[in-house]
Formats: structure tokens, sequence, C-alpha cells
């Protein structure tokens, strides 16, 4: 294995990434749950008003993991980064590119003057809990998320 490099996405890297999506939903035990299409991310991530930044890690060229934030605004604290999604290729878990990426979001929260940085762990993943307490991170209980979908949205409004 070569080093891990690390840089900001690039367009052409979007079906690379919906690859790394479908690999996490499947490891999230929710397969069917990514509807997003590779246009619908694109546009989100590159088109006239991107919503999302996205850390990619590379070995030989290959994109074996990516870090996708936004900036999330909080009544209480103010602008942070939200990390959406933190993925590592399965093969590559545990040689470092999850802290790596973790590390430059960390640096990217910093930088930008955000207030902190949030994201979401699923209750039994425990290797990510783990590597999340290494940092110092609190760990919230109590919260349950909600959500509508698009269909959802539209039936409200016909």
């Amino acid at each position: 294995m070569t080093e891990i490099q690390l840089r900001i996405a690039k367009k052409e890297d979007c079906p690379r990434l919906m690859e790394l999506i479908h690999e996490l939903a499947v490891f999230e035990r929710a397969p069917d749950e990514v509807t997003v299409t590779l246009a619908e991310f694109e546009e989100a991530g590159f088109g006239a008003k991107p919503v999302w930044k996205t850390f990619v890690a590379e070995d030989n060229g290959v994109i074996i993991g990516m870090a996708l934030y936004y900036i999330r605004y909080s009544t209480w604290k103010g602008q942070r980064l939200y990390l959406e999604d933190l993925i590592v290729t399965e093969s590559y878990r545990g040689k470092g590119a999850g802290k790596l990426l973790f590390n430059r979001c960390v640096q990217e929260a910093h930088e930008m003057g955000f207030n902190g940085m949030t994201w979401q762990v699923l209750d039994w993943n425990e290797p990510a809990i783990k590597f999340y307490h290494l940092y110092g991170a609190g760990i919230e209980v109590g919260w349950l998320n909600a959500s509508l979908s698009k269909e959802q949205l539209a039936a409200f409004n016909a």
C-alpha cells in the first residue's frame, strides 16, 4: 500500500462516491434507503448552489474513502460542520484512512471558524464509537431522527 493522499472531491469523482455511499448503506443495514440519483448528487455538490463538500482519500489514484460535510446552523451553538458521512471501503478499514479524513474535517471546522462539529453514529457501531471516543467526542442519547420523504412532501402539498 502506498501513502494515502487526501484531496477535495471533483465532479468526476461522483460515480465512485456514490459507490461508497451504497457500500455504507449496506454496512448500515439499509441498502434500499439510498434514493438520490447520480445527477441529483452531482448537482447538490457541483451545481449552481453547492450544499456539500467532500474530502477523498486515495491510494495509488483510487478513491478508498470519503468524508462529506455541509454547514449546519444551530440556534444554540451557531455554525457547525456537519459530517454527513465518513466512509472507508471495507478493505481499507483499520489502516488509517478514516483517521486522516476525520482529522481533515476537524481541521476544516477550525479553519472555517465554526463553533464545532457534529455527526451521527449508529448505536451498534462499536468500532466507530470507540474511534470517536479517542477524540473525546460526546455521544448524545435520547434524540430520535425524524424525516419526511420526497413522496410525503409531495402528498402534503397535493
